[in-house]
């Protein structure tokens, strides 16, 4: 943690009395859309630089994604001086894309989906040798996202629960463990939104659960599959998993902009999102919760406004 403090930011943490006084519980926002290039990401990737050595700094790295891995790689790379290569669909916003480059990062577009950049990229990492930067199925990227909850209970050490957003498992695995370590009976709450569940299923039925398609606005969750690595630790350190709808997603992020002026994208509104969801099955009095980004597309703003509407919450819509 150390290592990283003169590169990321140690974030905020809000509180929102009208939450607290609704939830009866005390709320504890860890505001990693403050962080920098807007996510969580920042951390994992630059840990997981440090770790490399000079030679494979020099060799460069490699990534695939569509958003807030990318800026994450991207600006770790420019810090560290090495040279970053990210593949990215040809479909991709010219915001994300203009926004990685800034990061000083080499954009290749490749393929109509995601999937048909990861593929390119692995092909690229093979024929260059640069070090692959995964986005959650690394054991050094987790231990950067970890930093998040030491330096949550730092700020805030009487928390018991801790709720934070699950695409393919990296941020809560780094938070699990770091969590567990400083206190074991810290709770630790996954979610994911309910239509791109395949942790949420892998945890509760025990096998691993694949997808053959994703649909929710927290596209930074939208993930098919579990992680190898993170599965196992989720199954051990993870208290519950819960799944949230776009819906719920969608008033949460209205909520935020309306009472607390804080912007939030699907992916970091999904975690208090669960908070006003199941408040009464979540047993806690100082809840941590995570807003893992704020890189959201301004331009879907009508439509998250249309499908908070259709959740009839007077407390989420009508704050």
């Amino acid at each position: 943690m150390q290592r990283l403090a003169p590169i990321v930011h140690r974030t905020p943490l809000l509180t929102s009395q009208t939450t607290n006084d609704f939830l009866q519980k005390k709320v504890y926002f860890k505001m990693e859309n403050q962080q920098k290039t807007g996510a969580f990401k920042f951390r994992g990737a630059t840990f997981k630089l440090m770790q490399l050595t000079k030679q494979q700094l020099k060799n460069g790295v490699i990534t695939a994604s569509a958003g807030n891995h990318a800026q994450g790689v991207a600006y770790a790379a420019t810090k560290l001086g090495t040279k970053a290569t990210i593949f990215m669909a040809e479909k991709t916003p010219l915001a994300k894309v203009n926004a990685t480059r800034n990061y000083g990062a080499e954009v290749v577009l490749s393929g109509e989906t995601f999937q048909e950049a990861y593929e390119a990229s692995l092909e690229h990492q093979l024929r260059t040798g640069a070090e692959y930067i995964h986005p959650f199925d690394d054991y050094d990227v987790m231990a950067g996202q970890g930093t998040i909850a030491m330096e949550l209970l730092r700020q805030e050490d009487r928390i018991d629960t801790i709720i934070v957003p699950v695409g393919g498992g990296g941020l809560i695995s780094g938070i699990a463990v770091a969590a567990k370590h400083v206190n074991r009976n810290l709770k630790i709450i996954g979610v994911q939104a309910s239509g791109a569940d395949a942790m949420y299923r892998s945890y509760h039925t025990g096998v691993t659960e694949n997808l053959s398609s994703v649909k929710t606005i927290a596209e930074g969750i939208a993930v098919k599959k579990p992680g190898q690595r993170t599965l196992p630790i989720i199954r051990e350190y993870v208290d519950d998993m819960v799944t949230v709808s776009d819906e719920e997603i969608a008033a949460s992020i209205v909520y935020m902009l309306e009472r607390n002026k804080t912007l939030m994208e699907g992916a970091g509104a999904a975690a208090i999102a669960a908070l006003f969801a199941h408040n009464k099955q979540i047993n806690s009095r100082h809840c941590g919760v995570i807003v893992s980004g704020g890189n959201m597309d301004i331009s879907t703003m009508p439509r998250i406004q249309q499908l908070a509407e259709r959740l009839h919450d007077p407390v989420l819509v009508h704050s």
